[in-house]
């Protein structure tokens, strides 16, 4: 414990040291044709085909979500786009050729993401050449001018294929677009000429009808194309369930969720975003988060952000009312990150969260982390991460999801197991060394060792029946510290993408712990053998993660799945060497529901995942939730 502690001291004295050194010029640092490590941002790598599997050069590519931006098409057909992590809306556009329907990609920290878009040729004129870029760098090469088409020239005769197509909204949406890093690429203008042709747009009709649609279809495409915001309005409803016929019972009590995110750029160099869920049903509660980040390529990216998130119990639950005066819990967060870019292949990312809980006895809750990504060459990472993770029971309950999960505000209540006990805050002490290299254009593998550190080691139980309480149903849990544990591990991973429409990884950790029982060991071990899951000191864990799409439906689909040898049973009749955990997110496309840039989608998840995990949590968060129930989520989102 004490030698971690200096370690962690020692890296942010180096951290500390390369800043006040200024090792780099204080203008705006941006290599050139070099790769850069980044932690903070992904990227969206893919090719353009038309039908006949061929690569199409100087088709312009867009990205539409957290942040917008767009590249062009090499000769052979490949493009690179890096952003901020979040969903994207992906499409292609060229003059000749049918614009591609929008693909969602997920695009996450420090990872990248594939994307395989098809055009299909139609019967007009050959298209006007756009610039074409070198794939992944910003410099620009200049094709040789084709024939321009003279007035004289016959208009193309009206395609089939091209009917009801929304080139114009997307021409004056890349119109409009801010630059992103590839600063000196320019949209064809060919591109906004033949939109804007009213004759495009009423399909070669003349007269009054054909005038007006096409002054509508401008109209709209001024007012929508314009405009910097982006969002998505979710209206869900959620429920929880042990087995598929409590969701049929009227104990089963469902909850609204209505959702909504806006953001914008910020400059030329920055967006900020504001996000926001809001449920009444028993418990009446709300969360809103705010995030301002900076984009690179620059020395320095900021990831700057808050949080605050209120419960009100009004049910009458006399367990889930401990402690409370009024019925509510309050918490928030506020935290800021830097990634400090040191050399062209040294990244330093540093920072800390602060977190605030109403309803612990030590209220405040200090997580600092210092990461270093060295880049030898442009396809080796290697990684180390140094970091103190502070959390509090029941802050599931109160902390934004990450990258991939559904906003929920607060729906479940919690209290100690017994009543004369308090609830502390685990903290954990991470030490993490990680080496990956990629494996082609959309493969990587990585390999880590990582030692952990953890005081007051969080248990987390559902289904308790307690004396003089009622049964606690699917919406209580009870929680408390068990006590404390060192562990070591070593682990492996893979990702790859397959054909542009599945992308996938999988991990593999092996993990050795040493446990140091606290004073409410016999408390626990009342309900629950968990002597059968802390003799498991060896601790097997497999993760895998899938996504999939399926232009042809457009049809999203996400499965995330893990198993472990080390799962805290409910009993101890449950029998079986390996436990699990699943999450599974279906999105269907509505098409007939499209407006301008909105994208309507049907959502439909099951999940009985209880954290969301990251790579410093202690590794027994989500292995000591004794039998969480599965949750269901559907509804509509719509992006825009």
């Amino acid at each position: 414990m004490t030698g971690i502690s200096r370690l962690t001291a020692a890296v942010g004295a180096i951290g500390l040291l390369f800043a006040s050194r200024e090792l780099c010029a204080q203008d705006t640092f941006r290599p050139e044709g070099v790769r850069i490590a980044a932690v903070a941002v992904g990227s969206i790598e893919g090719v353009v085909q038309d039908e006949r599997g061929a690569p199409v050069g100087g088709a312009a590519v867009s990205a539409l979500g957290a942040t917008t931006t767009y590249s062009f098409t090499d000769r052979n057909g490949r493009f690179v786009l890096t952003l901020s992590p979040g969903p994207y809306l992906v499409r292609a556009h060229l003059p000749g050729f049918v614009a591609s329907r929008g693909q969602m990609v997920e695009v996450r920290a420090n990872s990248r993401s594939s994307s395989s878009i098809a055009l299909h040729r139609t019967a007009a004129t050959a298209p006007t050449p756009a610039p074409v870029l070198a794939a992944g760098i910003g410099a620009a090469e200049t094709p040789a001018a084709a024939p321009t088409p003279t007035s004289s020239a016959p208009a193309p005769a009206e395609s089939p294929a091209t009917e009801g197509d929304d080139h114009s909204e997307l021409a004056w949406r890349l119109r409009h677009l801010r630059r992103g890093v590839l600063q000196d690429a320019t949209v064809p203008e060919a591109i906004v000429a033949d939109e804007l042709a009213p004759a495009a747009i009423a399909g070669g009709r003349s007269g009054a009808f054909a005038r007006a649609a096409g002054s509508s279809a401008r109209l709209a495409a001024n007012l929508f194309g314009s405009t910097p915001f982006s969002g998505q309005l979710n209206l869900l409803t959620t429920s929880s369930f042990d087995s598929p016929q409590q969701l049929f019972t009227g104990d089963n009590l469902a909850h609204g969720v209505a959702y909504l995110s806006v953001g914008a750029p910020a400059g030329s160099n920055a967006d900020w975003a504001v996000r926001g869920a809001f449920t009444q049903a028993d418990i009446s509660s709300w969360l809103i988060a705010g995030a301002y980040s900076t984009r690179g390529p620059a020395r320095h990216r900021y990831d700057i952000g808050l949080s605050y998130a209120t419960q009100r119990y009004d049910g009458g639950n006399p367990a889930a009312l401990r402690g409370l005066t009024d019925g509510s819990r309050n918490a928030g967060e506020v935290y800021g990150f830097d990634a400090f870019t040191i050399a062209p292949a040294i990244v330093l990312t540093y920072g800390t969260r602060y977190a605030r809980y109403d309803y612990l006895e030590g209220k405040n809750l200090l997580s600092p982390r210092v990461a270093l990504t060295v880049s030898p060459t442009a396809h080796l990472r290697v990684k180390a991460l140094v970091s103190q993770h502070a959390i509090a029971p029941g802050a599931e309950e109160f902390l934004p999801p990450g990258d991939n999960g559904v906003w929920l505000p607060p729906q479940r209540t919690f209290s100690p197991l017994s009543a004369d006990r308090r609830l502390d805050a685990e903290r954990t002490r991470h030490v993490d060394f990680e080496v990956e290299r990629d494996l082609g254009a959309f493969s990587a593998i990585s390999v880590r060792a990582f030692r952990q550190e953890v005081d007051g080691q969080l248990v987390t139980a559902f289904g308790v029946d307690v004396p003089g309480l009622p049964a606690a149903n699917v919406g209580h849990y009870f929680i408390g510290n068990y006590g404390d544990m060192s562990a070591r591990g070593v682990g492996m991973a893979f990702r790859t993408a397959v054909a542009g429409r599945v992308r996938g990884s999988v991990a593999y950790s092996l993990t050795q712990a040493r446990w140091n029982p606290g004073e409410d060991l016999g408390l626990w071990l009342q309900p629950f053998p968990l002597t059968t899951t802390l003799r498991a000191s060896r601790i097997h864990d497999v993760a895998t993660r899938v996504e999939t799409e399926v232009p042809e439906t457009a049809t999203r689909i996400l499965v995330l799945y893990r198993m472990s040898n080390a799962f805290a049973r409910r009993s101890a009749d449950d029998d079986g060497l390996f436990d699990s955990r699943f999450d599974v997110q279906v999105r269907q496309s509505l098409p007939f529901m499209d407006f301008s840039t909105a994208k309507w989608e049907m959502l439909i998840g099951v999940r009985n995942f209880f954290r969301e995990i990251s790579a410093d949590q202690s590794v027994y968060d989500e292995l000591l939730v004794v039998h969480p129930p599965k949750r269901i989520v559907g509804g509509l989102t719509m992006r825009f």
